[in-house]
């Protein structure tokens, strides 16, 4: 497996938590948009291939950004023997724009890289999604941060331009502190414990590494300090395509993210998005069992890799 180690700083603009001043809009499209806490949209006026081109060109195109991985849900659900509609997610980042926010709340990492998902619905409507800097900010407890008004406004920029048209704040737009995030504490030191996650993940056949991110020395190629922070992107399609089948936006928080970091006090912890908050975020009503499969699998990697 590759291993990419660039950083990403990513991530969206800032606001509170209502009202973003980030270039957005807020009038609701009068179709059936998407309505997913924290996540802005844009329904592109383009097909679905030439909205996923003109995003991926603009994002080559910008010498401050770098492009980590890119996911075909579609393909990757195909391979499994399932069927996706168009549904793609492009990982990019700037360390000197996300190191920032990883400074004043480790945990970020678990959200960076940026990310935006690009998907076609039943109806044949293309869509662009990404997380605004207003979720962000509940979601990991940080207020103002300098580089959260260019982050914001470079994401409506390459959304809008993507998709030939506005971007649209959500109506649903309340996230509290840590919400769906799953911390263990580790039994062991930072080396060790990020060497028996990826070890653990490695030898999952069922698993595959999509990006393995050092935001410490990503942060430290732009000169900036970051305690150490390793996030793994991982999936399994044949877990993951059921909960885009029931909510497509759900390839917004997919593949599967690990944190592990080691803050001032040298406490290391194990970090992942808890699947059942997947489902609440993006409206997913079946699939328990698959749900339930996932989490007793994250569950089992972290208590792997924290010797708990």
């Amino acid at each position: 497996m590759k291993m990419f180690t660039y950083l990403f700083a990513l991530l969206l603009i800032t606001a509170s938590c209502g009202d973003d001043d980030d270039g957005t809009s807020s009038i609701i499209d009068s179709s059936t948009p998407p309505d997913v806490e924290g996540m802005n949209y844009v329904k592109s006026n383009r097909s679905f291939d030439d909205t996923y081109n003109a995003l991926k060109s603009a994002l080559q195109a910008n010498e401050n950004i770098t492009i980590i991985a890119e996911v075909d849900h579609q393909e990757n659900a195909a391979s499994a023997g399932l069927e996706l509609n168009p549904t793609r997610v492009i990982f990019f980042g700037n360390p000197a724009l996300g190191t920032p926010l990883m400074n004043i709340a480790q945990q970020t990492g678990i959200d960076l890289p940026q990310r935006m998902l690009v998907y076609q619905d039943d109806n044949n409507d293309v869509y662009i999604g990404y997380n605004s800097t207003g979720y962000l900010q509940s979601r990991h407890s940080f207020g103002e941060v300098e580089t959260l008004p260019q982050i914001a406004m470079a994401l409506a920029n390459f959304a809008g331009n993507a998709g030939d048209d506005s971007v649209i704040n959500p109506s649903v737009n309340v996230t509290i502190e840590n919400d769906g995030v799953v911390t263990d504490m580790s039994q062991r030191d930072f080396v060790t414990t990020y060497d028996a996650l990826r070890d653990a993940i490695d030898s999952n056949p069922n698993l595959q590494i999509i990006a393995a991110l050092n935001h410490q020395a990503n942060a430290q190629s732009v000169d900036l300090d970051l305690p150490p922070t390793r996030v793994i992107i991982f999936g399994n399609p044949n877990l993951g395509t059921p909960l885009m089948q029931d909510a497509q936006t759900a390839a917004l928080d997919l593949p599967q993210r690990m944190l592990v970091s080691q803050n001032d006090l040298g406490i290391v912890q194990v970090s992942y998005i808890d699947p059942n908050f997947i489902a609440r975020r993006h409206g997913i009503t079946g699939n328990t069992e698959v749900i339930a499969t996932i989490s007793g699998a994250l569950r089992n990697l972290s208590n792997t890799a924290t010797g708990n």
